[in-house]
This record gives structure tokens, C-alpha cells and sequence, in this order.
């Protein structure tokens, strides 16, 4: 091959190449720059970290949450290990590589220290500084987030404290929670507790008077008070169906009719497609029962309840009204406010838990007046995630 030959091959290669190279750097500068600048790449990646370690935080401080949480916490602070512990012992750890026996004991005494003063600690060692800052849950210490790192300055140190109370709001809120979920379950087993005594007493009385003049129907009505008390009793889920409720409903006035006969009346008018609506359990029936015990029942002819349920695009409005003897509005106002004991206590019950449900705009909505019967609706949103709901379980 001649001199001239060889010069213009190498020539060429080094063209392509350097257009090969020219390409690359735009094709990475322009993804740089389309990801934004370092400080929105920074920010971004410390937002993903911490949107990792919340839900395993949602579930409070145990060895399983706080390991998993770690993880995305050390990620977060870029440093060699990081430790969440409660009071006693470390719940998780996590770091890049298994640190020495007298560093970790350097640490329990830098969180033992953390969570006596409820204030940061450093601690520095030849090569490491290990920093611990406390978790507060209400002002009180109940842990540490401790972090291990090889050139630790007073950035490092108010960052280790930064997350050390993201993880304290996080636990905070997971106590709230389960506090909301231990209330609601308390208010479901008041409304039980509500239904016992008066109900079942009528009941077993209405049954006892068919025993000898009807045995088909008294055999019957037990059956309809069995299954209304296992419904009422049951210890599964905290949400029911639509459909589920208004089969209970439908047993409770059946019973209810063996009582007062044709002086209660029923009209249901509800749409196919909200049947399978998720409802909190035990908010209708609630609601009927205080239609026949303060609407109906003192009236010497009795009434008719109107049950009606539509579609409303994302939310299933329901509606129970009965054309009995109504309410005063101020003493109903009472009554939703908590400062009237004993008078309607299914009402605000059911009222308490739609709004700690759903938010403040969901609650019952009540429309009465003195010989003017009882209009009560509810907005019950169609789509909203229910985790805990245990649905024909």
C-alpha cells in the first residue's frame, strides 16, 4: 500500500472518530441538560430517597420498616453506614461495607448519649465521625438515626438531623394513624353495643308472639335475627358493600315489622351500579333504626322509610328520610356536636367516622324539623383506596 494510501486511511478513521466522539458528548450534554442542573439532579434524587423510605416508615419503628427505611436513608445522606435504633437496640442497619466492633460500640454510646440529651451528638474518630440525632414522637426521644462517615463536616451534621426529623414526622403520623384506626373501631363496637340491648330485646319479644299462633314465622324471624346479629357482630373489616348493608337493613325491618305491622313502611330505590360501593360498616342501618325509634315509632299510624342510593359520577349519594316526627335543628346540632349524651348516638357516631373517613366535607347531612320528618344524606366517594376493607371476606 503507498505512503499516500496509508495517509488518507488514517486520515479518514480519525475523522469518523472524531465525529463519533463530537456525537456522543452532544448526545450526554443534551441528556444532562434535558435532566436539568446539578442542583435539580441533587434535589431530585434526595426527594426519590425520601419518598422510598416513607411507606416502610407509615408502618412505625420495627426491625422490618426501619431496615428497609435504611436503606434509602444512607442513599439519602451518601454516607458509609447509617443505624435507626429505638430505646433499646438497633432496629436496622445498613452500610456499605461491615463496620469494625469498636466503632459500633462508639455508636451505641453516641445514640445512648442522642437520646438521653434529645439533642444531636458527634462523636469523631481517628478516620470517622459518627453522628446520632434523636427521634422525637410528641417531644419525647423514642430512638436515633445514626450516621457513619469518613469526613463529616457541620453540612453532614445538620443533614444527619434533618432526616433524623423527617423520620420523627413520618412515625408521628404513622401513630396517628393507628390511633384514627383504634377510634374507628371503637365507634363501629359503640354503635354494636348500641344496637344490643334495645334491638334484641324487641326482637326476641316479636319472635316469642309468633311461637304459638305462626311457627313458619317465628322460625323465620329467628333466622332474619340470626343473621342480623352476625352481620351486626361480625369482627372482620371496617367497610362493608352497599349491597351487604341494605341486606342487613332488609333484616333489621323485617323484624322491625314483625313489631309494628303494617304501620312501617318501605320504599328502597337504588341504582344497580352502587351496589358494590365500599361504605364504612354500620353507617346505614344506624340511621334506619333512628328513623323507626324517633320518627315512626311514636306515631299511631307509623310512616314510610324511603331508601334511595344514585350514581353521582365519582360519588354514591344515599339517602334515608322517614315522614315521622322529625327533630328539633338546634338540639340535632347538639346532638352532632357531642354535648347531648344518649339521644341519637347512632347519628353522630356514623357522622364522626364518614368525616374522619373522607374529610370534613362528608359528613351526614340532615334536613328536619318538628312534625316535618328526617331527610339524612350521604356522600359516599366511589373510587377511594380502601387498603383495610375486608369485602365478602
Amino acid at each position: 500500500m503507498s505512503t499516500a494510501l496509508e495517509i488518507t486511511l488514517i486520515v479518514t478513521v480519525a475523522s469518523i472518530g472524531i465525529a463519533i466522539v463530537g456525537f456522543l458528548g452532544f448526545r450526554i450534554s443534551r441528556s444532562t441538560r434535558e435532566m436539568g442542573t446539578d442542583a435539580e439532579q441533587a434535589t431530585f434524587q434526595a426527594l426519590h430517597h425520601m419518598s422510598v423510605a416513607v411507606p416502610h416508615l407509615a408502618e412505625g419503628l420495627n426491625e422490618v420498616s426501619a431496615a428497609k427505611a435504611a436503606r434509602a436513608l444512607r442513599k439519602l445522606l451518601g454516607c458509609q453506614g447509617l443505624v435507626i435504633s429505638d430505646t433499646a437496640t438497633e432496629l436496622g442497619v445498613e452500610t456499605s461495607q461491615a463496620l469494625p466492633e469498636p466503632v459500633l460500640a462508639e455508636l451505641r454510646g453516641t445514640v445512648k448519649d442522642a437520646i438521653a440529651t434529645s439533642k444531636t451528638q458527634v462523636n469523631k474518630l481517628p478516620g470517622t465521625t459518627l453522628v446520632s440525632a434523636p427521634l422525637l414522637r410528641s417531644g419525647t426521644p423514642v430512638g436515633a438515626v445514626s450516621a457513619v462517615h469518613a469526613h463529616a463536616g457541620a453540612g453532614f451534621v445538620r443533614a444527619v438531623s434533618e432526616v433524623a426529623t423527617f423520620v420523627s414526622a413520618q412515625l408521628s403520623l404513622a401513630e396517628l394513624d393507628a390511633s384514627k384506626a383504634m377510634l374507628l373501631e371503637a365507634q363501629v363496637r359503640a354503635l354494636r353495643a348500641q344496637i344490643s340491648p334495645h334491638f334484641i330485646y324487641n326482637s326476641l319479644n316479636a319472635i316469642a308472639s309468633f311461637i304459638n299462633t305462626d311457627p313458619a314465622r317465628a322460625r323465620e324471624l329467628v333466622i332474619e335475627f340470626a343473621d342480623f346479629t352476625r352481620y351486626s357482630f361480625r369482627r372482620r373489616g371496617d367497610f362493608t358493600t352497599l349491597a351487604e348493608e341494605l341486606e342487613a337493613i332488609d333484616r333489621y325491618l323485617l323484624l322491625e315489622k314483625a313489631r309494628f305491622g303494617e304501620r312501617i313502611r318501605v320504599s328502597l330505590q337504588i341504582a344497580p351500579e352502587v351496589l358494590p360501593t365500599q361504605i364504612p360498616f354500620l353507617s346505614l342501618q344506624p340511621l334506619v333504626e333512628n328513623a323507626v325509634r324517633h320518627g315512626l315509632e311514636a306515631k299511631p299510624n307509623g310512616g314510610l322509610i324511603s331508601i334511595t342510593a344514585t350514581d353521582e359520577g365519582q360519588y354514591a349519594m344515599i339517602q334515608v328520610e322517614d315522614d315521622g316526627a322529625g327533630m328539633d335543628p338546634q338540639k340535632l346540632s347538639s346532638v352532632l356536636a357531642g354535648t347531648t349524651t344518649n339521644l341519637h348516638v347512632g347519628l353522630r357516631n356514623v357522622d364522626v367516622r364518614l368525616r374522619q373517613i373522607y374529610g370534613s366535607g362528608h359528613g351526614l347531612v340532615i334536613d328536619t324539623a318538628p312534625g316535618a320528618g328526617t331527610l339524612i344524606t350521604l356522600r359516599i366517594p366511589k373510587f377511594v383506596p380502601l387498603p383495610d376493607a375486608e369485602i365478602g371476606a
